[in-house]
């Protein structure tokens, strides 16, 4: 496989909101409330793009996955319930998914690690992320790579786990 990892561009909107789609009806099918209430949507997804934090996954020239990728900004992370690591620069990592025809293959974490050598690229070494108490996958994923847990913060009025790691310099 050759995957890369790479701004996206306004065209491929239509593929990664088929791709977001296909991640909140198996949210739903996994029983977690994540993603149920009209967000992310294909606003968001333009957004991110317009922003220059929407970034794609690849295999050859065929979109995979998506994330949002935003450097030291997220004002709902000032506000946690716990304590982050650091209190230095960082990345946030929002909006993972993946293709429902690349499941099961470890992309999500190939999703965060080449989010770890971008922070590393710009000299950034933590990389913050949350999830709902109940997206079991994303949970497992953030254990396996060694986040640690933080405590809560608050997005968009719901309660939210939070992780940070820290990168070797």
């Amino acid at each position: 496989m050759n995957y890369n990892f790479r701004k996206a561009t306004p065209s491929e909107i239509p593929q990664i909101w088929t791709i977001i789609q296909q991640a909140i009806v198996r949210r739903k099918n996994d029983g977690s409330q994540q993603w149920q209430d009209g967000y992310p949507n294909e606003d968001v997804i333009k957004q991110d793009i317009t922003k220059g934090i929407g970034y794609v996954l690849t295999d050859d020239n065929t979109i995979i996955g998506y994330a949002a990728i935003l450097f030291n900004e997220e004002p709902a992370y000032e506000l946690i319930k716990g304590t982050w690591l650091t209190n230095e620069e960082f990345v946030v990592v929002h909006r993972v998914a993946i293709s429902d025809n690349y499941i099961g293959k470890g992309l999500a974490q190939k999703i965060f690690l080449f989010t770890e050598d971008l922070a590393i690229e710009n000299k950034i070494f933590s990389i913050k992320v949350d999830t709902n108490f109940d997206n079991i996958p994303m949970l497992k994923i953030l254990e396996k790579l060694g986040y640690s847990y933080c405590g809560e913060v608050s997005f968009r009025g719901d309660a939210r786990k939070a992780f940070e790691k820290i990168l070797l310099k």
